[in-house]
């Protein structure tokens, strides 16, 4: 007793683990009560007793081991901290208790693991159940089975995961003891309770017997799904729901449990996966490609039994299903193929999603596959295929599909179809979206016009699956064109997918009169006069459905058929010899065929016949054109089907073209298009057309096809193939070719839209820019309704129908990314490249990727299939060279790029990894990690990314930078997904360890990720995934999440879905639903009356019954009225006021929570959750009015409703502006003109109201509206512009000018240049409102942007830019100047000028302008003049009321201006206003400060008869803006001089254009050469500027110089010395080294070469001769130059030299002569034979021997130039050479003078001379040239008669011959006044000067002359030193006789144009001071010398 007493003192817990049993008796009892007794569950009394718990359930002594469970159990139910010990605790239960022989010991243990469970402890004690499993004492087996039973039977299969008890199942039932096999029985009975069938596959391997055992016990099993009875601790709340039912009997009625229902158990998840790969037999890839077949079936039975198993390891199966894919490919013997393909199926199965990344290779090839005939062989490829798709998607495998949809195999076909059918089973709404419809709807409707019937049913059988799984509604758009029959038969295909083969088989074979009810159903009875196929009596039963494609027909039959319905006479004269016979028999047959029926007519017969010889060579134009218009009534009457078609479209293509037949070519085109569908007929013309080479027919076909697609619409066209002949025929050299096809692209761009674009990148920039042109006009018009192509005989209301649909769909642009052609690189990546790429050594591992790189570059978009290349490409993602890496990521940009969409497919096995590069320790490998995974993302969207196991894998890699990027990745990521996989769960666990990383950028990331995952799995989830966590960290983790729990963003809304088919039928298609409905219930009927048939399987869809007055004919019912309900619920609040609504909102976007609302165009996204938005504070009704899909009437009617409560609800329209703002521009981005008027006529009632209550927008509100109203202020439409500036201003009222300001000045910056102007003008406005304040940041900033719009190309832009700076200029003075900054020369000009003309018009003291004036002055400024003009462009037609309008300000200007003109001098502007048209193409210049010089010239009061008025003015000032735009091009700024070079090149492009270039080619060379000059000297010198600026000017110069030197009669004026300079230029640019440098060098160089060519060939071939004889004269002369210079002259000379025999008589050879001569006083013989080449003096030698062979000795007579003939060695040299060639004869005589020749000069000769001048004279081009050299003839023959040559022309010519003369004479007397020491003047020097060639030199003469014949008929003309003094500049060029440089030429044009209109102007001023008398001469001189100054002065 001693003993008790001793321990009886001891505290409890040192009583329980005393050593005595009593004492720990003692303790366990003590410790029970006191368990029992502590209330607070996180008292520190239990702390004591956790190290002692183990031992409670331990204990060796029976007795006290009892107690102590009894304790232990009460510890963990009780005890906070119990969770601790429950690994521990458990282990002790299962060993020291389990095996215990007291029941009650065994049924404690049991309790205390279930306890455990409840804590949350459940994954432990299954843990340790499961390992009690293996334990060799059979007790412990049995009591942890039966443990796990009762577990799951009261927790349920949510609490205890079954995978790991599956696992351990079956070898449960192999145990020896029957107590063990029994309990197992029995959890086997409980789990299928819960998992049902899914426990089967498991359990196959169990003892028959067993599994037949089992199979009764399931089979007695309610069907009712078990109930969780126990709860855990975090489950209260279903615990308390679970007692209430309990108590109140309701378990099995209660139906709808707030829990989640049980998962659905896969039963594939629960099975063991098996490696197959190291079981291979070894020697399996030697079999597979033996020869002997024996041997390759033994290897693939082998795969076989391996791939039976259920579920396969992962591994690298590549090189096996490469050998499965060779066998069913290229094996001949079937039996391996179907064994193969079994292979496939199995590994498929077995391998699942893994399998995906192989699909791709073998899917193609089943499908080709599929031609195979034998039934085993077809379904083996069946399972196979099918198998495969189930570990892909439907858009991985779409493209190989579509590819074999055009098969010729109809085996092929049927097949694809089919398979397509079973996977479109598999499918969803979601997963089967429109763009796949889209992709395959064509295939199918194709397949359905097949003449195989196997391939149509598979058709309809597709189609029909596809509208049950997406619904009727999705697919009817792409089923437009499809004829009645054939729909019905889609529909009756989605009834007979749920009825037995046997049902089928008896619908089949039914009498004719039930199914005649069904079809009656859809379309109602048959019409009147227009019978019905029904049957004959003779015993068809059922009626045939129209085919498309007939079989040909042999021409014997033709005939018969034809003499059956076409008069005898008509069939024997068609192919007679005489026309006429031919004609009477064509409108015999036209008659008999407008007399025949739609049933009787034999189209194909018909045709043929048409076709028989002659057939479409028909040479008779009235035969033919009757031949071509029966070929329309054909196709229009009767069934004309496609192999008619290919009949008649040879003949009609080819006669397309012809003047006469064309027309009617053209009616039969589109007749053959509405019978056969427009996509087919014109892929057939397009491709027939382009394998012609005829370019009339080629245009024209392409402009019927854009006539077409307006006619038809654009649904169906191949656009692939329609691009790549467009591209064809833009590239054609008939210009009316490329003209037809830009202006198809147009029409085409009606339809798509800017992507169309994108295909024509490539295109020369000049194309380009007519693309872009025409694309410009298409800008803002709707591409008009389709007219053609209707169903034929459809009901009205089927077109009604139809025109609703059309009016949803909104068109229907293709989706850009599938028209991209795609070019399949498989065969580009090499094994080598592969091997590269693998390398070890990393230079030869670089080379493969840039291989690879190159390759995707070159190709630029790629098809999914790529070879082997993602392998390769993932060995280097973790290569050890980081400049590798980051070289594979950006090839893996590339792909990402170049593949689109189809990346989907590779993100697994390629994707994936770049996330591993995520956790590189370098930032800028990560950073380009990065970058990669977004291109990667943007293509293939998150989903894929989330799904499976993949990025839960790369989370738990435990590196830091990887984490933080992944997780900050995921933020971003998953706010704006509405959907997640639910493998997102995955990530949890590791997101969790994140948050309690060691590494704080790490937390921060998991912290900031943790609201996105919350926002998609839910708070309760997980909240329950903390479980698994460790006690130390589940508090804080718990404590994060209800953190993140308040800042949780909002899911976005899924898109709103379809109307269902509850809606009713009165508001959609009543026919087609009512239809449908009478079908389903015909089948029901029909069913019920058949025997042996259930009738379960079949149920009818859920719509509404029809009313008594909806038939099923078709009728359109009228829309039912809203219901009492609908009329009380519109008539509550439109606006529901939430407290702090809109302050929330705000919070959230610049929590960047939402969206920010920033975009160029609206995407889904930023719709979806302005809906969500709307939907807590917009009424239900109205926020579905306003987003209304189809009819945009409620959307107005939604917004007058909103108009009309504005006043009334005003708060709540404050509480949801921001809501109604964003509305108001989705509206902005769409083009129906109805909604956008009245959106604004809400917002003009709107800011008024706001004003009024003093509301001021936020910058929320402002920032999200503002930029997009400014959007529509460049509105093409007038009224839209004009309400929109209205709204600006009452804007102003409600929000601070000063912030209106700075989106205006964004504004400016658009591409719309309409934009650019009201923006511009508004800010004005603002300006002269609000003083310079408003202009923000600054007003320096502001003014210098919009100073730069001075300079803008459009007209309107620099008028208001112009006009704003004035503004500025009213409020501040002369402080604008200092404001905008530095200006150009020309802007600063106008800039001068505007304020010039302002200061005319309004006081300089004026006070600053009110508001309502600014106002009112604001109409004028609106429309400034026209937009688009350039120089020498048309401007856009004006209103007819503007001209008056301009003249009557003519008229008050003439006037006030200049009364003392008289009217016979004066424009008769009434004429003018009457005549609209020639006003209106007077050309729109650009303005110049030239008004001084353009003034009406003043005259005196004529003293006889007035001649009738010119338009010499308006040539001038189109003279001076030639002037100007040609100085621009020698400007030492390169884009100014590219500007200037572009508006040339527009004026040399268009033909009727160039000629206002005449008159101004020399001063556009000698600009292009100094350009040239400039860009050698300092611009290719200057290595800060941009080498491709620098080839960007140099190939506008080339283009320039060979536009203009193809037109030969502009080439002719450019002058010698101009000439020289020019190819001295080109010369030196092709000796540039420097030029190779550039990109693109040598293009360049072939260029300059190509232009030398042309300037050779089409100049006037006496000055490029001299021109090169001068220029090699310097170039020898010069010790400096480069010998190659010399060189490349010479081979000019050369060239021209081969070509004189052709040119001879067109040279000049006096002059070539005496540059000869020159060439040899410089060089002498002597002098050039010391040369070190002899090549210049060869050249020389050759010159002269060919022009004499050419001429022979009368080139003696052409040296009349040479002032001392006898002193120069050219004479005797050409002696010479005349004499060796034996044409000396007669020499001595020709020695004598000129008279003597002029003597002997025979009268024939004399006479054709003289003819040849007055031809020229007679001519518009050589009038000048004809009249200088009859002078130059005159004044050598002074006898020379001319009255012969002037006897028969009129008195106005020889006035005019007469004129001229003496024009040249008082020029000639003007020089020799100015020189008189020159007494003779050279023949050289008239030619250089004078000759009409360059016709700037002598246009001022012709003025002076016609100035000087006006004022001698005024009688005003009183000395000849005044005209002496005027022609001085004129006459100064032709003062000398040698060659004039170009920079003089230059100096002296520019000179002489400003002296001319000085003289002008001063001959004005001198009439208007003194009419009758002339000012003096001195006066005038004095006044032409100041004004010159000043000239001189302004241009500096």
């Amino acid at each position: 007793m001693g003993d008790d007493s001793e321990w009886m003192k001891l505290p409890i817990d040192q009583k329980c683990e005393h050593k005595v049993w009593k004492a720990r008796l003692n303790g366990y009892e003590e410790a029970l009560k006191l368990f029992n007794r502590i209330e607070d569950e996180k008292s520190p009394e239990w702390g004591k007793y956790l190290g002692l718990l183990k031992k409670f359930v331990t204990d060796s002594n029976a007795v006290a081991q009892l107690k102590g469970l009894e304790a232990a159990l009460a510890y963990v139910e009780n005890a906070h901290v119990a969770g601790k010990t429950s690994g521990e605790v458990v282990s002790g239960v299962v060993s020291k208790v389990f095996n215990q022989p007291k029941a009650r010991a065994k049924e404690l243990g049991s309790d205390i693991c279930l306890m455990y469970m409840e804590i949350e402890r459940a994954e432990v004690v299954q843990d340790e159940l499961i390992k009690g499993l293996d334990n060799k004492n059979p007790k412990i087996v049995v009591t942890c089975i039966e443990t796990l039973r009762k577990a799951l039977s009261e927790f349920g299969s949510k609490i205890i995961t079954l995978k790991p008890v599956v696992k351990v199942l079956p070898k449960q039932f192999e145990s020896r003891e029957k107590a063990v096999r029994d309990e197992a029985k029995l959890l086997a009975v409980e789990i299928y309770k819960w998992i049902r069938d899914a426990l089967r596959p498991p359990l196959q391997g169990i003892n028959s017997v067993q599994l037949k055992e089992l199979e009764e016990e399931w089979v007695k099993l309610p069907t009712t799904a078990p109930k969780q009875s126990r709860f855990l601790r975090s489950q209260q709340a279903l615990k308390a729901k679970f007692e209430q039912q309990q108590a109140a009997g309701g378990d099995e009625a209660d139906g709808d449990n707030d829990d989640e229902p049980a998962p659905q158990v896969d039963p594939y998840e629960l099975l063991e996966a098996v490696e197959i790969l190291s079981k291979l037999p070894k020697d399996f890839y030697d079999k597979i490609e033996a020869k002997k077949w024996q041997e390759r079936k033994e290897a693939l039975e082998a795969v076989e039994t391996l791939a039976k198993n259920p579920k396969l390891e992962n591994g690298d199966f590549g090189d096996l299903v490469r050998a499965l894919r060779k066998v069913i490919g290229k094996d001949a013997n079937v039996m391996l193929v179907t064994l193969a393909a079994k292979c496939v199926a199995g590994l498929a199965a077995g391998l699942r999603k893994k399998f995906g990344t192989y699909a791709g290779h073998v899917v193609p090839t089943i499908l080709e596959k599929f031609k195979e005939k034998k039934p085993q062989v077809v379904q083996a490829l069946q399972e196979a295929i099918d198998a495969i798709f189930l570990t892909t998607t439907l858009q991985n495998i779409s493209e190989d599909v579509l590819g074999v949809m055009d098969n010729k195999n109809p085996s092929i076909k049927q097949q694809a179809s089919l398979f397509l059918a079973r996977s479109f089973r598999h499918c969803t709404q979601a997963t089967l979206p429109k763009s796949m419809l889209k992709a395959f709807c064509p295939a199918f409707l194709k397949q359905v016009n097949d003449s195989a019937p196997e391939v149509r049913d598979a058709a309809y059988e597709a189609l029909g699956t596809a509208m049950k799984v997406v619904g009727e509604k999705a697919v009817n758009p792409f089923l437009a064109d499809l004829d009645k029959l054939k729909l019905d038969k889609v529909r009756i295909a989605i009834i007979i997918i749920n009825i037995s083969v046997l049902v089928y088989r008896q619908y089949t074979v039914c009498p004719y009169r039930w199914r005649q009810s069904i079809l009656c159903a859809f379309g109602g009875p048959p019409k009147k006069g227009k019978p019905a196929s029904a049957p004959s009596a003779k015993g068809k039963k059922c009626p045939e459905t129209k085919e498309f494609v007939e079989t040909e027909l042999s021409i014997e039959v033709c005939e018969e058929r034809s003499a059956a319905v076409l008069p005898a006479s008509c069939m024997q004269l068609l192919d007679s010899a005489n026309w006429k016979e031919r004609l009477a028999s064509m409108e015999e047959f036209q008659k008999a065929v407008e007399q025949m029926d739609k049933s009787e007519m034999p189209c194909q017969a018909l045709v043929r016949m048409l076709a028989k010889k002659p057939g479409w060579k028909e040479t008779n134009f009235q035969v033919m054109q009757m031949k071509l218009h029966i070929v329309g009534l054909i196709a229009q009457k009767g069934s004309f089907s496609k192999t008619s078609a290919f009949v008649v479209l040879d003949g009609l293509v080819d006669k397309i073209g012809d003047v006469k037949c064309g027309g009617k070519a053209k009616e039969g085109l589109t007749a053959t298009a509405e019978a056969c569908s427009l996509p087919w007929t014109a892929e057939q013309v397009v491709s027939m057309v382009f394998a012609q080479k005829n370019p009339k027919n080629q245009a024209e076909t392409l402009n019927w096809l854009a006539n077409a697609m307006k006619e038809f619409g654009f649904a169906g066209i191949n656009v692939k193939g329609f691009i790549d002949n467009v591209k064809t025929a833009l590239g054609a050299t008939n210009p009316a070719v490329r003209t037809a096809a830009v202006t198809l692209l147009g029409v085409m761009y009606l339809y798509m839209g800017a992507p169309l674009r994108m295909f024509f990148e490539d295109e020369k920039p000049a194309l380009l820019k007519q693309i872009d042109d025409e694309f410009e006009k298409m800008q803002g018009q709707s591409p008009p309704t389709a007219f053609r192509g209707a169903k034929k005989g459809g009901a009205e209301e089927d077109g009604e129908e139809a025109e609703e649909q059309q009016e949803e769909d909104g068109g229907g642009a293709p989706d850009i990314m599938d028209l991209l052609p795609r070019t399949d690189i498989s065969d580009k990546i090499t094994q080598d490249m592969v091997d590269k790429i693998g390398d070890k050594n990393w230079k030869i591992r670089k080379e493969g990727l840039d291989e690879v790189a190159a390759v995707i570059s070159e190709a630029k978009f790629i098809q999914p299939s790529i070879g082997e290349l993602p392998m390769a490409l993932k060995g280097r993602l973790n290569d050890s060279n980081k400049i590798l890496v980051q070289q594979t990521l950006t090839i893996l940009q590339q792909i990402a790029v170049a593949m689109g969409p189809a990346l989907k497919q590779h993100v697994k096995n390629l994707g994936m990894p770049i996330i591993t590069v995520l956790g590189d320790s370098k930032t800028n490998v990560r950073a380009a990690a990065m970058t990669t995974l977004q291109a990667w993302v943007e293509q293939t969207g998150m989903k894929d990314w989330l799904e499976g196991e993949d990025l839960s894998e790369e989370l738990k890699r435990e590196n830091p930078f990887l984490r933080q990027e992944v997780l900050g990745w995921l933020a971003e990521k998953l706010p704006a997904m509405r959907m997640v996989p639910s493998d997102l769960m995955l990530c949890v666990p590791y997101l969790y360890s994140c948050l309690e990383d060691r590494n704080g950028d790490v937390r921060k990331k998991a912290q900031d990720a943790l609201p996105t995952f919350m926002m998609h799995l839910g708070y309760e989830k997980m909240l329950k995934a903390t479980g698994k966590l460790k006690p130390a960290s589940k508090e804080p983790v718990s404590a994060l999440l209800e953190k993140a729990r308040a800042v949780m963003p909002a899911k976005l809304a899924p898109p709103p879905g379809k109307a269902g088919s509850a809606k009713s039928i009165s508001g959609g298609a009543p026919a087609a639903k009512s239809a449908l409905y009478l079908v389903m219930m015909l089948f029901l009927c029909f069913l019920s009356c058949s025997d042996n048939v259930s009738v379960l399987s079949c149920k009818p869809p859920h719509f509404s019954p029809l009313s008594p007055r909806q038939g099923v004919l078709g009728k359109k019912a009228p829309v039912t009225k809203a219901t009492a309900k609908d009329e009380e619920d519109r008539s509550g609040v439109i606006f529901i006021l939430v407290p702090n609504g809109k302050e929330q909102r705000i919070k959230e976007e610049k929590g960047l929570k939402v969206l920010k609302w920033n975009f160029q165009t609206p995407r889904d996204e930023y719709v979806d959750q302005l809906k969500t938005q709307m939907s807590t504070c917009f009424a239900r009704w109205l926020q579905d009015e306003l987003f209304h899909a189809s009819d945009f009437q409620r959307q107005v009617k939604a917004i007058g409703v909103m108009g009309e409560r504005m006043e009334d609800e005003l708060e709540g329209t404050v509480s949801c502006l921001d809501l109604i703002l964003k509305w108001f521009t989705l509206r902005f981005f769409e083009t129906n003109s109805t909604v956008l008027m009245k959106v604004l006529e809400y917002l003009k009632l709107l800011f008024p109201t706001l004003s009024r209550e003093n509301y001021h927008l936020n910058e929320y509100e402002a920032s999200s509206f503002i930029p997009y109203l400014i959007l529509k202020v460049g509105e093409s439409k007038d009224v839209v512009r004009k309400d929109v500036r209205a709204i600006l201003t009452m804007l102003c009222k409600v929000y601070p000018a000063s912030k209106v300001f700075p989106f205006l000045m964004d504004g400016t910056k658009s591409k719309n240049s309409k934009q650019r102007a009201e923006c511009l003008e508004e800010l004005g406005c603002l300006i002269e409102n609000y003083g310079m304040n408003v202009c923000q940041p600054t007003p320096a900033k502001s003014l210098k942007e919009i100073a730069v719009h001075i300079g803008d190309r459009d007209n309107s832009v620099r008028n208001a830019a112009l006009n704003t700076v004035l503004a500025v200029y009213n409020v501040c003075g002369d402080q604008v100047y200092k404001l905008i900054g530095n200006l150009s020369e020309k802007e600063m000009s106008m800039l001068e000028e505007r304020v010039k003309r302002s200061a005319k018009k309004t006081p300089a003291a004026a006070p600053p302008p009110t508001r309502q004036a600014a106002e009112r002055e604001r109409p004028q400024r609106e429309h400034p003049s026209n937009p688009n003009a350039t120089f020498m462009r048309k401007p856009a037609q004006q209103p007819q009321e503007d001209v008056p309008n301009k003249l009557n300000q003519a008229r008050a200007i003439r006037e006030h201006s200049h009364p003392s003109i008289p009217k016979e001098f004066q424009l008769d502007l009434d004429m003018i206003e009457n005549d609209h048209t020639r006003v209106s193409e007077l050309p729109d210049l650009v303005q110049h400060k030239l008004d001084e010089l353009l003034e009406p010239i003043m005259m005196p009061e004529p003293k006889i008869r007035s001649v009738s008025p010119h338009f010499d003015d308006l040539h001038n000032s189109t003279a001076s803006t030639i002037n100007f735009v040609i100085s621009q091009v020698a400007s030492g700024d390169i884009n100014t001089s590219i500007q200037a070079l572009a508006q040339i090149d527009e004026v040399l492009r268009q033909e009727d254009k160039a000629e206002a270039m005449s008159g101004h080619i020399d001063q556009f060379l000698i600009a292009t050469f100094m350009q040239l000059r400039l860009i050698y000297n300092t611009h290719m010198a200057d290595d800060r500027l941009d080498k491709k600026d620098i080839f960007k000017l140099y190939s506008c110069i080339i283009g320039n110089m060979l536009s203009l030197f193809s037109m030969e009669s502009l080439a002719r004026e450019a002058s010698m010395g101009v000439l020289k300079d020019l190819m001295h230029g080109l010369i030196t640019l092709m000796l540039d080294a420097r030029v190779e440098d550039i990109e693109d060098g040598q293009q360049l160089i072939r260029s300059v070469n190509l232009l030398v060519v042309r300037v050779l060939e089409k100049s006037d071939q006496t000055n490029i001769l001299s021109a090169l004889l001068v220029l090699l004269q310097d170039s020898l002369t010069t010790s400096s130059g480069s010998p190659m210079f010399s060189e490349l002259v010479m081979k000019c000379l050369w060239r021209m030299i081969r070509f004189l025999p052709e040119t001879i008589n067109s040279i000049n050879l006096d002059r070539i002569l005496l540059d000869v001569h020159n060439f040899m006083k410089v060089f002498p013989k002597e002098k050039l034979k010391q040369l070190k080449s002899d090549v210049p003096h060869r050249t020389l030698k050759t010159l002269l021997h060919t022009l004499c062979k050419l001429t022979g000795a009368k080139i003696l007579d052409h040296m009349s130039m040479i002032e001392n003939k006898n002193d120069s060695e050219l004479e005797a040299h050409l002696r010479r050479v005349v004499k060796h060639s034996g044409n000396f004869s007669g020499m001595k005589s020709d020695r004598g003078t000129e008279k003597g020749q002029d003597d002997r000069m025979s009268k024939a000769k004399v006479s054709d001379i003289l003819s040849e001048i007055f031809k020229k004279i007679g001519s518009k081009e050589n009038t000048k040239e004809g009249l200088t050299e009859l002078y130059e003839y005159k004044q050598n023959y002074s006898d020379a008669d001319l009255e012969p040559f002037l006897r028969n022309t009129s008195q106005f010519f020889q006035s005019y011959v007469e004129r001229g003369l003496r024009m040249i004479e008082s020029e000639r007397e003007g020089k020799g006044r100015i020189q008189p020491s020159s007494t003779v003047i050279p023949q050289h020097g008239l030619d250089s000067g004078s000759v009409p060639l360059n016709g700037e030199e002598m246009k001022p003469a012709v003025y002076y002359e016609r100035l000087k014949i006006l004022r001698q008929r005024q009688g005003l003309e009183n000395n000849s030193r005044g005209d002496s003094g005027l022609m001085r500049p004129i006459t100064s060029l032709l003062s000398k006789p040698s060659v004039a440089s170009s920079t003089d030429m230059l100096q002296s044009k520019l000179s002489q144009l400003k002296e001319s209109r000085e003289s002008h102007f001063q001959q004005e001023q001198s009439h208007s001071n003194s009419p009758t008398r002339c000012s003096s001469p001195s006066a005038n001189l004095d006044d032409l010398k100041k004004r010159l100054e000043r000239i001189k002065s302004n241009r500096q």
